[in-house]
């Protein structure tokens, strides 16, 4: 690995590791704070809103649950794959290796929901909140832990008129989906990702080639 490889393995090192404590910490703070659906006002256009996911990122489901967390083990698996080969590449990018790793941070930080708060946490009806290692056990077993969040942008909002096909009279909010910072982190990544890397996230052999020619000439 060349320095700047090195270098850029400690920065994409630092963004996993920042984005986990920090998603983390606002996770176990709301999910000990905050009885589920309590909200908090920070701004008009920003609060804190406890909701509990199932399933994906933003509220979506697919699927059994299971089978998701599986698919967060082997997707977060083949994302440190990844991540590594490209830090052998002689042209890495530090831009590129940072949009991989936070994509990495939050599937990391939502798999440690999936897999853990099941059995570290209870889940008690509101107004209760919830206690760390409840002596009655956790709410769930391992793998089948619910994903915390808590974002909410309800930047505006507004009634549709009544002579608009198919949405008339309806009412329509922006932002809607509520979110955490795992969320947010794969979002990112993967926004400036698609924009700006789209077209260096083949992986080339070209260092391996390079230390056979080392080789070669060596030996002769």
């Amino acid at each position: 690995m060349t320095p700047t490889a090195r270098r850029t393995a400690w920065i994409a090192a630092a963004v996993i590791a920042l984005v986990i404590i920090v998603d983390q910490w606002l996770k176990i703070w709301v999910k000990t704070s905050f009885y589920l659906g309590e909200e908090l006002e920070i701004f008009p256009w920003f609060k804190l809103l406890f909701v509990q996911n199932p399933g994906m990122a933003f509220g979506w489901s697919l699927g059994n649950k299971l089978v998701l967390t599986i698919f967060r083990f082997v997707a977060t698996a083949f994302g440190f794959w990844y991540l590594f080969r490209l830090l052998r590449s002689p042209k890495v990018k530090a831009g590129l290796c940072v949009c991989i790793a936070l994509i990495l941070a939050g599937a990391i930080g939502n798999l440690i929901d999936c897999t853990f708060y099941g059995l570290v946490f209870n889940n008690p009806m509101p107004p209760a909140v919830a206690n760390a290692f409840p002596s009655a056990g956790g709410y769930a077993p391992v793998f089948h832990g619910q994903v915390v969040d808590m974002l909410y942008f309800p930047l505006f909002s507004f009634t549709w008129p009544g002579w608009m096909p198919f949405v008339g009279g309806e009412y329509f909010e922006f932002f809607h989906p509520i979110f955490n910072i795992a969320d947010a982190a794969v979002s990112v990544g993967v926004i400036v990702l698609i924009l700006f890397y789209s077209g260096d996230l083949s992986l080339t052999d070209e260092p391996q080639a390079a230390d056979s020619d080392n080789d070669v000439a060596a030996n002769q």
